[in-house]
């Protein structure tokens, strides 16, 4: 019987004058996406599960055209969507994407580059190194540090625990492991009230365990206190603790406060304890000249890290990581099977710094951002924000009714409705919970809220790209308006 012939064409991908056609149709709609991206409102008006439930259960049997898919994706999942580059987007910290950190992403999704070792992407590799360079240099941290790039904070700050740990090499944890010794204390991280949840994460996935990380108290500007970080290592010691990390702040999440790094950094290095400083939004502000005392200490530091994808406009995730010690996170991570062993000599292999083999090319938008806006053009749009955010706190401290809950280090403000005809704690948290619904549902603008000494505060950011004094005065006069209403009702 003779053998069927197969068409290989049938087997291949979409055929690239069709993706000539829909790549240059989705740049459109990508550009006019961005350039009226203010008709949309921040936060989609939808109730959990809404946009599951328009997706089919099953998948297609038979492949579907481009034009269908985009469709359902304009239907579908864009009235989905909060809309983070948006300039009333003032929650949390913002992740605004320039266009050519999207356009990065693009080609970086072409080359498709796996960067595990030099020589599965020696572009990929040397071009991290190069531009993590750069970002050094505009930090003002010394080449004494060496840089990789991971996808975000959270996972940055669990490889400088890693390391930490790897540091105590009488106890040998990578060959021996943790559990079911009983030749090894028990391990004690610190950081302060405000560290970041990620901290205890990470902690929690090494097995230091929720009991193993200790709190440091903060003062009335919320910055760790050195004389408590101090006090709380003697006590560990005395009681069988082995203190192995401390985690410093530089930009607080809820406040943007900035830890005494370089009197924690005194300690560190009395108690030979390694340091890590957590500067995913903060440290950005440190490639302004007249900003690098914010990082005041960080030379000292073991590890330091700072996220560009939350103030520098890259498109999420990129989080750039530096240590003093290389080989102590070498040590910690380094496991080379034989199918990846090569033998080009003295190259970078960042698969030996981490958890992952498999690496993005993420450094192709730090080089093209940063070529793009220079660093002067990046320090200007900086500085902007640090304006914007002083503009906003004199508005919240001239207003009778408005109470700022912080100080404003940065472009972050936290107030709250404190009107002088209440003063019980309870009946403001009521008054700021009944505000803050009011401000979720407006749709022009997001803000986000926390707690600061117990009281219910809410919380701005402005640190977005596209924002401008105008999207400031907006927000502000929202936010008053509402908050003049919401007392009407009381």
């Amino acid at each position: 019987m003779e053998q069927q012939k197969i068409n290989s064409k049938k087997f291949g991908d979409m055929p690239v004058e069709d993706f000539r056609k829909h790549g240059h149709e989705m740049i459109e709609w990508i550009a006019d996406y961005l350039e009226n991206i203010e008709q949309y409102p921040v936060f989609p008006n939808i109730y959990p599960g809404e946009i599951k439930n328009k997706i089919p259960l099953h998948p297609p049997v038979k492949g579907e055209s481009i034009e269908n898919i985009f469709s359902d994706f304009e239907k579908i999942i864009v009235p989905g969507t909060t809309h983070w580059n948006h300039p009333g987007f003032m929650a949390y910290f913002n992740s605004s994407a320039s266009t050519p950190g999207i356009l990065a992403e693009l080609l970086s999704a072409a080359l498709n580059a796996n960067g595990m070792i030099w020589k599965t992407s020696p572009s990929a590799t040397e071009l991290e190194l190069a531009s993590l360079n750069w970002l050094r240099q505009m930090l003002g941290l010394n080449d004494k540090f060496m840089g990789i790039i991971y996808d975000t904070a959270s996972i940055s700050s669990m490889h400088a625990i890693a390391a930490a740990r790897e540091q105590l090499k009488e106890y040998q944890f990578k060959e021996k492991g943790m559990t079911g010794r009983k030749d090894v204390p028990r391990l004690r991280l610190y950081a302060s009230e405000h560290a970041h949840s990620s901290i205890d994460k990470g902690a929690l996935t090494l097995g230091i365990g929720i009991e193993g990380i200790r709190k440091i108290p903060v003062n009335k500007e919320f910055k760790m206190i050195p004389t408590d970080l101090t006090k709380a290592i003697n006590e560990d010691r005395k009681n069988g603790w082995c203190p192995f990390c401390v985690v410093a702040t530089v930009g607080t999440t809820s406040t943007t406060s900035i830890d005494p790094v370089d009197k924690i950094a005194d300690i560190c290095e009395r108690e030979n304890i390694w340091l890590h400083v957590d500067g995913a939004h903060g440290g950005s502000a440190a490639i302004i000249p007249e900003m690098q005392w914010i990082l005041k200490g960080t030379e000292r530091a073991d590890s330091f890290l700072v996220n560009p994808h939350k103030w520098l406009f890259h498109p999420v995730d990129i989080t750039a990581f530096y240590t003093r010690k290389p080989d102590v996170l070498k040590r910690a991570f380094s496991l080379v099977a034989d199918y990846l062993k090569t033998s080009e000599a003295k190259v970078d292999n960042y698969m030996d710094y981490g958890i992952q083999l498999g690496r993005r090319f993420r450094a192709l938008k730090l080089w093209f951002v940063i070529r793009y806006f220079g660093v002067e053009g990046l320090r200007e749009r900086l500085r902007y924000h640090l304006y914007l955010g002083k503009e906003f706190t004199k508005w919240i401290d001239e207003h009778p009714n408005f109470e700022r809950m912080a100080p404003v280090p940065m472009s972050t403000i936290c107030f709250r409705l404190h009107p002088k005809n209440i003063n019980a704690e309870k009946e403001l948290e009521e008054l700021n919970l009944r505000f803050f619904n009011e401000l979720d549902t407006s749709g022009d603008i997001m803000i986000s809220h926390t707690r600061l000494n117990d009281k219910y505060v809410l919380r701005v950011n402005m640190s977005g790209l596209r924002m401008e004094l105008k999207h400031i005065e907006k927000a502000w006069e929202i936010i008053r308006t509402k908050g003049e209403a919401t007392l009407m009702k009381v």
